[in-house]
């Protein structure tokens, strides 16, 4: 084996410099790199590039150039950017595509486009489901366009857009999948944009629009075409003084009128109008009325709350649901009113700063609780048919006055459960009560059944506290005794802890009904009309009184044999007397 160790000859100086140009790695020759070739060979079929530092030269498809439209450029001398794919491949051939590298230059080129938000050129090329097809005009790289943004307003021709150089913006980048949205609505819109503030800075507040066109309307305002450069809103309260439901109540498409600048908002872009500020506001007029007169009013509008009036045109006033019957709450407006109903109102309240008016109806008719009270005061006895009842309560409807007296359960007897007695009343049945109260302010009226009976309580007006009476048994259970007085009409229970004094005989069970025993009466209170009796207390009464009765205040009197020593003395006097 020879070992050259002389490199000073030209030879080994040339082999070197071949050696040195393949091994030295150049940072520009990276696989899924962008680089620049230049021709130096084309055929029918292949275009041959010269790229320094590969070992050999690429080689491009001349189909690819030409799908790219870029034929002219397969000459010698031209240069050609091409991504480099692969370095060696399994021939050891240099891999590399032009229109790869295409596809990478524009999509860069896009991203730096939507990063700055500025707008590219392009052309649509086709339709798809959805929208269109758009190519950069700089990359040739394909975006989608949706329908809703070829234009500001619905197209239904675009072949006249078709191929045609224009700009759009990008609106949407997928850097994962490559794909790009663009819209064409956005760049109108922005000309627009431009065109329309220089159109609405020149509007002030209080400007006079003159013969502005009605173009349209919606259920919140008019809308009124400018001069043909802008559209302003009249809001429906702008439109008049008078309530109105719809504009077309006022306004014919077509139709020219004025408008007063109320509003400019340069943000937006939006000028905001009015009509009837154009004339006198009738609120001013409000001081030819008075609080707590009658007027006559005339119904325009009908809501679930109430009904606005005029007291005159454009002098709107609130009456509430409320002021409309003095008995009945929640009145359903849209029953008893249409609008154009002249009606009569009392003017109730007049705010001057948030230009409102409260009216009543109420008060132009005779209250029916005053008209009652009048013709039946308090304790009065009267005759009420029912007209309704809940599950406490009846109301009852006396003579043809329109409102309803209230007949709690409680105040139906004395002698059983009110809700029982509550079930036997149905609507139509017709009862004598006495009124109990009164309250015009609260339109309450509050009448009892029973305050028309005898009071059975009356029963223990002259009875005391310990005092004695029979009683018969009505039933019997676990809890004690039921039991009614004899001579009074009410019934009572004897718990079962007052039967007797011993344990062991306050059992209910010991009786079947029906019998008579005597008790006494625990507490009696005839405000709260309570009344307790108790077997056990009348036990222990009577065993206090024979024990007072029958025996000496000294101690050991009560055992068995405790008077055998005063019988024994009693003996021995007898024989000292013989």
């Amino acid at each position: 084996m020879e070992i050259y160790k002389d490199l000073s000859n030209p030879a080994s100086k040339e082999f070197e410099q071949l050696l040195n140009s393949q091994f030295t790695k150049n940072k520009d020759l990276e696989e899924g790199k962008v680089i620049t070739g230049t021709v130096n060979k084309v055929t029918n079929n292949f275009v041959f590039l010269e790229i320094p530092g590969l070992k050999s030269e690429p080689i491009l498809d001349i189909n690819e150039l030409k799908s790219m439209g870029m034929l002219d450029k397969a000459k010698i001398g031209e240069t050609i950017s091409v991504l480099l794919e692969r370095l060696e491949d399994k021939k050891g051939e240099v891999l590399v595509s032009a229109s790869k590298a295409q596809k990478i230059q524009g999509w860069d080129k896009l991203v730096e486009a939507y990063d700055n938000d500025e707008p590219i050129m392009g052309k649509i090329t086709g339709r798809v489901k959805g929208g269109c097809i758009v190519e950069h005009i700089d990359t040739g790289s394909l975006m989608f366009l949706p329908g809703s943004q070829i234009s500001d307003k619905p197209l239904k021709d675009i072949s006249h857009l078709m191929n045609e150089p224009q700009k759009f913006k990008l609106i949407k980048l997928d850097k994962v999948r490559g794909n790009a949205c663009v819209s064409r609505r956005e760049i109108i819109s922005s000309f627009k944009k431009e065109d329309k503030k220089i159109i609405v800075e020149k509007f002030k507040v209080g400007d006079i629009i003159k013969d502005a066109i009605v173009k349209g309307y919606s259920s919140f305002g008019c809308f009124f075409d400018v001069n043909g450069d802008l559209d302003v809103l009249v809001h429906l309260q702008e439109i008049s003084y008078s309530r109105i439901n719809h504009p077309d109540e006022v306004f014919n498409i077509g139709e020219k009128h004025d408008l007063k600048v109320i509003s400019v908002d340069l943000d937006k872009l939006q000028v905001g109008c009015s009509i009837k500020q154009l004339s006198p506001d009738p609120f001013e007029h409000i001081s030819n009325y008075e609080l707590n007169k009658v007027y006559k009013v005339k119904v325009v509008k009908l809501m679930d709350f109430g009904a606005f009036c005029e007291l005159e045109a454009g002098l709107a006033t609130l009456l509430h649901s409320s002021e409309i019957s003095w008995n009945k709450k929640n009145v359903s407006v849209k029953k008893n009113f249409k609008v154009g109903d002249e009606i009569d109102c009392v003017i109730t309240e007049i705010d001057k700063e948030k230009k409102r008016v409260a009216i009543s109806h109420r008060l132009t008719i005779e209250n029916p609780f005053e008209t009652f009270e009048k013709k039946y005061p308090v304790d009065t006895i009267v005759e009420g048919e029912v007209v309704s009842k809940n599950e406490y309560s009846i109301f009852l409807k006396v003579d043809d006055l329109d409102i309803d007296a209230f007949l709690h359960c409680n105040d139906l007897t004395y002698l059983t459960n009110g809700e029982e007695e509550l079930a036997k009343y149905q609507k139509g049945d017709k009862l004598k009560v006495k009124v109990l109260e009164i309250k015009t302010t609260e339109q309450k009226i509050r009448v009892g059944l029973r305050q028309t009976q005898k009071n059975p309580f009356d029963w223990f007006n002259d009875k005391k506290i310990n005092e004695t009476i029979t009683v018969k048994i009505v039933s019997s259970d676990n809890k004690g005794l039921v039991v009614k007085p004899e001579g009074c009409e009410m019934d009572f229970i004897i718990k079962k802890s007052a039967i007797a004094i011993n344990a062991a005989d306050a059992r209910p069970t010991r009786f079947t009904g029906g019998e008579r025993i005597d008790c006494a009466i625990a507490k009696i209170d005839l405000d709260t009309k309570k009344v307790v009796l108790s077997i056990k207390l009348l036990e222990e009464i009577q065993n206090k009184d024979a024990i007072s009765k029958f025996s000496s205040p000294l101690s050991g009197k009560n055992l068995p044999f405790s008077s055998l020593s005063d019988e024994l003395e009693k003996k021995d006097k007898k024989k000292e007397d013989k």
